[in-house]
Formats: C-alpha cells, structure tokens, sequence
C-alpha cells in the first residue's frame, strides 16, 4: 500500500509540472523551419491543372455553351461539363438524413450565384488552362436576384432554387425548426419589462493561409490517391463515391496537416471533380483555389439576422424569450439546415428561462452558399444574447453580471428543448471571471453553485 500512495503522490507531482505551465506545440518547429508537408509539396510528371469556368452573374439561365475556341488552346488536355459527370448533385449532409440533393457539380441548367462552376478545363499548364477557361463562351439569360435575407422572403420574391419550390428549407416541423416551451405571451404579460431588439450580420471568410485544393494521382487497377486538405476526410470519401459512382475502395483519401480551416474545409466541392479528371485523362491532376477563388467561391458563414424579444421582472429573472432566427444558406443548403438547427436548439442560452418561443428559419438567397464556421448556427445567436442580457440588464439597472447570475442555468434546470441540465459550470465560471477581472459583485452570488439553486 505504501509503495501504491508513493506512486500516486508522484504521479500528482508530475501531472502539477504540466498544468498551467506552457509546452511547444508538436508541429512548431516543422513550421517554421518549412518542413512541414502540405497537399500540395508534390512535384508529379505529367500534372494537369484544372480551372473552372465561373458564373459571372448572381442568377441566370444558361442556353447554350460553346467551347470550339477553347478547344484550340495549346496545351489543353481535355474540358469537362454536367454531361460528363456520372451523378451531378451534390450530397453532402445526406449522408447524416439532412438536406436535400439541391446542388450540381457542374451547373448544367441555370447558375444561382455568383462564382458557379460551369466547365472544367484541364491543361498541361495553370496559364493554359486560365487562358482556355477565358476562350468558354457561356450564353446566359440573366434572371432577377434576391441577396438579402428580407428580399428572399418577400412574397413576390423569384424563387432562388425550385428544387425547394419556395426560398426557406423546409424541416419535418415545417418552414422552420421550432421551439416551444411554457406560455410565452403569459410570460411577457406578467413581466415588469418588455425589450425587443435586432441584430445582424454578414458573411464571414475564412481566409485560410492555404487555399481550398487537392492532388489526385491514378494508381492503375481503376484506384485513385487524392492528397486533400479537406477537413472531413471520411464524409469526403463518402460523398465523392457517390457522386462518381465508383466504390469507395477504390479512393485512397490522404490527409495531412491543414493551413487553415476554421470549418470552411468540409464541404466536398474539390475532391469529386479533380478525380474524375484524373480517372478520363489518366494523369495527375491539381485542383487548388486562387486567393481570389478562396475569397468568393469557398462557403463563408452564413449571414444571419436575429429578432430577440425579452420579458424581464425587476428583480432580474427573464420570465419570457421569443426569438425569430433567419440563416442565410446562400443559393444551396451544403450545411445550412444544420446550421439553423443547431440555432434553435442553442436557444435560449445558458440561461434557464421558464417560457420561450424559437422559429429559426434557414433562407436561400442568390449568394455564395455558407457553410461550417466554428460554431456556425450559435456563434452569431451568442454574441446576439450576450448584447441582449446586456441590454436588459442596463434597462433594470442591474449589474450585467450578477443579472447572468440570477438566470444562470443550474444542474436540474429543464432547458427549453426539453433536455435536463447536466455538469452546468457557468456560476463557477463566472465567479472565476469576476475575481480575475476584480469585478465586485455581491456576496451572495460568490457563494451560489451550479449544484444547487435557493430558494
């Protein structure tokens, strides 16, 4: 026994060397000694290049596509279009049942949003195949926009994509996901206070050190290696199955260190037709975004706009929070539905209030379709939140942090959607924050626990 506490008291003893105290990351000094291998530290013989040929126009019909000028460029190998690809939709949150097949991989009909890959041309050099992309002649019918969320849900708004048949995703709860929880109208007719406020924001880059990419290689036996940056490598594969039609056996995936992602590497849209150049050509080919792509053509975060209404009692507990939230997918759903889920179910924050009503909306607009972001769905809904209970908290003439105390959510606590409160930590949290901060507040807030709620 003495030999097993010794052995313990040791291992504490380490465990206090660590903790606290600042270690170098693992991959530092491949970094700045430029060893580190990315995707793309790949010279390969015969390597094609592809580029897209892009939409120039927000929403238009395409009636026709001539390519008789750029199937003169020298060094062009070979020109792909929808026609060439097997299944051209893509797929990527089906894989989980959420989202619809809403999306092609090269536009075959119309474009829906600025930047809209139309035709893939592949050369022996990125000169020769900007300058063949510049020689496709895309004969366009230019249509009427919607790029705001409010022009989107006007009721003679144009139809942004009719594989949804109106411009919000419809859920299994209807045109929006929903939460219900007690008497909302009650709540804000017994509240001393009523506020409601509007918030806003715009899409959000995420500008990347490296840019969105790939390089795939054939291995003979009908087998393809593609080195991607891509953030989600099984759900890469999967959906790059699917599209090309081939078994996933036959798809090595090669990750690797990442320059850069922040969520904005998980869609599929490099991957599927960088290999299908490479499967009809037989040769490597390299598929990576310009800064200039990077900045307009990869999913941002949505844009997004909040209307939060609070009722609020003078002694600070919230007694009602009403919340109308409207996520900009942009043209297509990618991720967006998920997103404007997670934004209902997020709602009403770490706090425990005793009615609430949420309507998050997930809206199509003529833009530059939104992805993943760190948090995508709750990030923008928390600042919105926190600026509220600032607000409220200013309106009652409470300190803004002993008003967070009073509507803290506690172990026990039923939260809105129906899920009880678990390992809640925030009234320890911010009792830290108030000592580091040397923010005085009173007493009786320094000694409340997550644990318990008085009475």
């Amino acid at each position: 026994m003495e030999v097993r506490k010794s052995y313990f008291a040791d291992e504490r003893k380490d465990d206090l060397k660590e903790i606290g105290q600042p270690r170098p990351r693992v991959d530092t000094l491949g970094h700045v000694t430029g060893r580190t291998t990315y995707f793309a530290d790949r010279e390969l013989p015969g390597l094609l290049h592809l580029k897209m040929v892009r939409s120039p126009h927000h929403h238009a019909r395409i009636r026709g596509i001539d390519l008789s000028e750029a199937e003169k460029q020298p060094g062009l190998v070979r020109i792909l279009t929808a026609a060439d690809v097997p299944h051209n939709v893509y797929t990527i949150l089906t894989l989980i049942q959420v989202g619809p097949e809403d999306e092609t991989v090269l536009a075959a009909d119309k474009v829906r949003w600025k930047g809209e890959a139309i035709v893939a041309i592949l050369a022996d050099s990125e000169r020769a195949a900007h300058e063949a992309a510049a020689k496709v002649k895309v004969d366009y019918e230019v249509l009427p926009a919607v790029l705001s969320i409010g022009d989107a849900l006007k009721p003679d708004a144009p139809i942004v994509n009719e594989y949804h048949g109106q411009n919000y995703y419809r859920y299994d709860s209807g045109e929006c996901r929903k939460v219900r929880f007690g008497d909302v109208e009650a709540g804000f007719a017994e509240a001393d206070h009523v506020l409601e406020e509007t918030y806003s924001s715009g899409p959000i880059e995420h500008a990347p050190t490296e840019t969105t990419g790939c390089i795939v290689v054939p291995e003979g036996d009908g087998r393809f290696t593609c080195y991607t940056n891509t953030q989600a490598m099984f759900f890469t594969l999967d959906n790059t199955s699917i599209i090309l039609e081939m078994e996933g056996a036959k798809l090595h995936m090669v990750g690797g260190t990442v320059g850069g992602g922040f969520g904005g590497k998980v869609d599929v849209i490099v991957e599927p037709i960088a290999i299908l150049g490479a499967k009809l050509t037989g040769r490597p080919v390299s598929f990576i975004y310009s800064r200039e792509e990077e900045m307009q053509i990869s999913s941002p975060r949505a844009a997004e706009k909040l209307v939060i209404k609070d009722g609020v009692m003078k002694d600070g507990r919230i007694v009602a929070r009403y919340v109308k939230a409207y996520i900009d997918a942009g043209a297509y759903s990618r991720h967006s539905p998920y997103g404007a889920q997670k934004s209902a179910a997020h709602f009403p924050g770490p706090y425990t209030v005793p009615n609430v009503w949420v309507d998050s909306y997930c809206v199509y607009t003529n833009r530059t379709p939104s992805s993943a972001m760190r948090g995508f769905g709750v990030t923008i809904g928390d600042f919105a939140l926190e600026v509220q209970m600032d607000k409220l908290a200013q309106r009652i003439g409470m300190d803004p942090i002993e008003f967070r105390f009073v509507n803290a959510y506690r172990d026990g606590d039923m939260k809105a959607h129906r899920q009880v409160t678990e390992g809640a930590a925030l009234i320890e949290c911010m009792q830290e924050a108030s000592r580091i901060a040397s923010w005085p507040i009173a007493e009786k807030y320094m000694r409340m626990s997550s644990a318990t709620r008085e009475t």
